[in-house]
């Protein structure tokens, strides 16, 4: 952060947004939004006088930064008004256009037409030349004061570029002391002074005297406050923290926290207050006094801060820290916050003095050398937290990535000041504690959300933080912290609403302007669309549509096609309420449908087979369906793919091509009737007549076969094992077909035992053809061996053994 008053205020404004960023979620406030000039008519003849002045000015290198600002307010004020005024008369505009379409085309040359028609063209034309001459002038008066306005960002950005690099005489040179001495002495010789001369004189004395018992008053608070009241208050909430385990519980801890930071800040208030009644505050005391509340606010957050990150009773939500290194961090984030209360005294006195450079360098050395300590240390620390692997929330994790940052940081920073580059040395040192401070504030916030969700769901914090709406809600804080964190590593106020400008002006689409306003509108009216449309559905699906004679396939595809019509109606009535038009996106878009077909062609022909499905119905849900290697029952249709559920209880979803380009069989879409056939084997020599009338009469005797046409048994041929007969019979519901081949396979084989029929099996013979041979080897070998016939046989094992006994248990791997 660049030193002097700009650091100083870039600070303060800091703090303030840290702190409605902690209050947000408590107390509502108002956005931060730019000043908007009223919507009235330009009066381009003042316009011309600002932009010249500024132009002027702007020529010139002595221009001081504060009147940079200045010109820059002016000239944002003068754009905002000059947007404003492009849209003059746009509707007027957009009714004379309309009304000179409805002439018609213009006659080509050599051509006439009706003297009237003439006559209203003419008219109308020269109408709507006077019409757009107001956003015209207003359009080339915004593009100049826009220009300007980045011609002066551009010079402040140059500035401080240089302010940044600016190589001021060594801090660790010994030469440089002897100056730097003087120059401190001299300050605290002027506080003493301006003490003195305040006592010295007789009014100022009277005046403190009269003041004396409220001062009196005064301190005794700021002193009650600022000792004793925050030590009760952080033992209290430190215990409320140890035993808190509900959301309840844990909500009311950080409320009660929040005092270690509202009363000290209170005593700082009345300790302010009792400075400036005495009366004998100078120019650099009573600056210093006047921001005791802000120097409180930074000190007492710190420890706060580090109170709540690093508690003394560990808990499963903190840090997973031994208590020694949570102690250390402790001091260091207290720390954090007294080398930050340094950097601001010191500006505050020395910044009037006007000393030389190596006066300033010299003096803010110790305490830049002493924040790159403390970051460095902390640095370790959250090093050692991302060592242990545990990461609770999404805060925890990004505060364990920057850990390095701060190692680095502590060591670049004092190393920038120790060569000459303070202002570089503070640029890194300052913004990376407000960093810091600034990620613990969105953990702490976050968690508070968290337990207010999960006091409101009646959920366990630990459900809580993993629910959808506390994590959304974190990445808003996150998306909201962004500015601030801006701010923190020196960008401008005016840079942020500039950006802010940007994005509410949107951009151009043809003759149209695009904001964020007009994506808003379409997402509303899309909403209201989407919703009337499923409740549409809703009441096709469950109310009209059951009373109608309309089957169930049918159904869907009414349903599904309503629900695309009215999304397409929803996202046309959006587009049309904000004014967009589409004309200018149609030969774009034809280049592009050219791509998308080639890209996303699998994609548009399951999309157009599904509707064939949906239209023509040869499948339906509940159907028995077979495509290829796949059969099952149809569990759902949908545009691009259809659910089937095998008999393994298996979910197949096939692309609706497939089911429109293969052969598919459906076994119960126009009848449940199927027939079955089950093959039947008896031995060689059976009677084969007997064997039909037995097989028939099992046919007949099943329940659900139809006995028109009758079943059929037929003596198919003859294998290599048995002859082949088959049963073919047709049932009332195919869907038991299963179960029917079981029962009439038990039949056959009960019946085929009484009658004494074989059911042959697969049987070989082994012929050797040189057995001779094999004999009188085997005799050979006998008379060579006769201790083959006399030897005794093995022994049984006593007990099995699961493993030898010279190795250890067999492991699978």
């Amino acid at each position: 952060m660049p030193g002097g008053a700009g650091g100083w205020r870039r600070l303060t404004l800091a703090l303030v947004l840290m702190a409605g960023l902690v209050a947000g979620p408590l107390v509502p406030g108002p956005a931060l939004a730019q000043d908007q000039p009223e919507t009235t008519a330009v009066n381009y003849d003042d316009w011309e006088g600002t932009a010249s002045r500024a132009e002027e000015e702007l020529s010139k290198s002595s221009i001081t930064d504060d009147r940079l600002d200045e010109l820059r307010g002016q000239l944002a004020q003068w754009r905002a008004a000059l947007l404003t005024a492009q849209t003059a008369n746009s509707a007027r505009i957009a009714t004379v256009k309309e009304q000179i379409a409805a002439l018609g085309a213009a006659p080509a040359e050599g051509q006439t037409e009706a003297p009237e028609i003439a006559a209203k063209r003419s008219e109308l034309a020269d109408l709507l030349v006077k019409l757009q001459a107001p956003g015209i002038a207003a359009d080339e008066a915004y593009r100049r004061a826009d220009g300007l306005i980045r011609e002066i960002d551009r010079e402040i950005r140059e500035r401080q570029a240089d302010q940044l690099l600016q190589l001021l005489p060594s801090p660790v040179n010994p030469a440089n002391w002897p100056e730097a001495s003087v120059g401190i002495t001299d300050t605290v010789w002027r506080v003493w002074d301006e003490a003195q001369s305040g006592w010295s004189d007789r009014r100022a004395r009277n005046e403190f005297f009269d003041n004396l018992p409220l001062i009196l008053l005064l301190l005794l608070v700021a002193l009650a406050t600022t000792v004793f009241a925050r030590r009760w208050i952080e033992v209290f909430s430190d215990r409320l923290h140890a035993r808190g385990s509900e959301a309840r519980q844990r909500v009311i801890a950080l409320l009660a926290s929040l005092g270690q930071v509202v009363v000290p800040t209170v005593g700082m208030v009345a300790l302010s207050a009792a400075l400036v009644l005495t009366g004998f505050l100078g120019e650099v005391t009573g600056a210093v006094a006047r921001a005791l509340p802000v120097v409180g606010v930074l000190l007492f957050l710190s420890i706060w801060l580090g109170g709540r990150a690093f508690p003394r009773q560990e808990s499963e939500d903190d840090l997973p820290l031994p208590a020694e290194r949570r102690a250390e961090g402790r001091f260091l984030s207290a720390m954090m916050g007294l080398v930050t209360v340094a950097e601001v005294l010191r500006e505050l006195t020395m910044g009037p003095m006007a000393y030389s450079d190596a006066v300033t360098a010299v003096a803010s050395f110790p305490i830049l050398a002493a924040g790159g300590l403390l970051l460095w240390r902390m640095g370790r620390i959250l090093r050692l937290y991302r060592d242990t692997g545990q990461t609770q929330n999404y805060g925890l994790t990004i505060l364990s990535l920057i850990a390095r940052a701060c190692g680095v940081i502590g060591v670049l920073g004092p190393v920038l000041a120790a060569f000459g580059y303070v202002a570089a040395a503070k640029a890194l040192i300052f913004p990376a504690i407000l960093s810091l401070g600034l990620m613990m504030v969105l953990i702490i916030v976050q968690g508070l959300l968290s337990d207010l969700w999960a006091m409101l769901t009646r959920t366990s914090p630990e459900e809580a933080r993993e629910g959808l709406v506390p994590v959304l809600l974190g990445f808003g804080l996150a998306l909201v912290a962004l500015p601030v964190l801006a701010l923190v590593w020196g960008a401008r106020f005016s840079e942020l609403t500039e950006l802010w400008t940007r994005f509410r002006e949107g951009f151009q689409m043809g003759e149209t302007r695009i904001s964020p306003t007009d994506f808003l509108i379409f997402a509303v009216i899309f909403a209201i669309g989407y919703m009337v449309t499923r409740l549409f559905q809703g009441a096709l699906r469950n109310t009209i549509l059951p009373r109608t004679k309309m089957e169930k396939g049918g159904q869907n595809a009414l349903v599904s096609g309503m629900g695309y019509v009215g999304i397409f109606l929803a996202a046309l009535l959006g587009i049309n309420a904000t004014g967009i038009d589409l004309s200018g996106l149609a030969i774009v878009a034809s280049a592009l449908s050219v791509g998308i077909g080639f890209g996303l062609q699998n994609i548009v022909q399951n999309f157009v087979s599904g509707i064939i499905l949906m239209i023509e119905r040869p499948v339906s849900e509940g159907d028995w369906i077979q495509v290829g290697q796949t059969q099952g029952i149809v569990k759902s249709i949908s545009v691009r793919s259809t659910r089937i559920q095998t008999f393994d209880r298996n979910v197949v979803v096939v692309p609706n091509a497939d089911l429109v380009s293969q052969s598919v069989t459906n076994w119960t879409r126009f009848s449940l009737t199927g027939r079955l056939i089950v093959p039947v084997g008896v031995a060689f020599g059976t009677d084969t007549r007997k064997v039909e009338a037995i097989l028939r009469e099992i046919a007949e005797a099943q329940p659900l076969a139809i006995l028109n046409p009758p079943p059929m048994v037929l003596l198919q041929g003859f294998g290599a094992d048995a002859m082949n007969f088959e049963i073919r019979l047709v049932l009332r519901d195919v869907n038991f077909s299963g179960t029917v081949k079981s029962e009439i396979n038990h039949q056959i084989v009960k019946r085929f035992a009484e009658e004494g029929i074989e059911i042959p099996f697969a049987q070989s013979e082994i012929t050797l053809r040189n057995a001779d041979q094999i004999g009188a080897a085997l005799a050979q070998l006998l008379q060579m061996r006769p201790d083959l016939l006399s030897a005794p046989p093995p022994p049984e094992p006593s007990e099995p053994r699961a493993h030898p006994p010279d190795r250890g248990p067999l492991e699978l791997p």
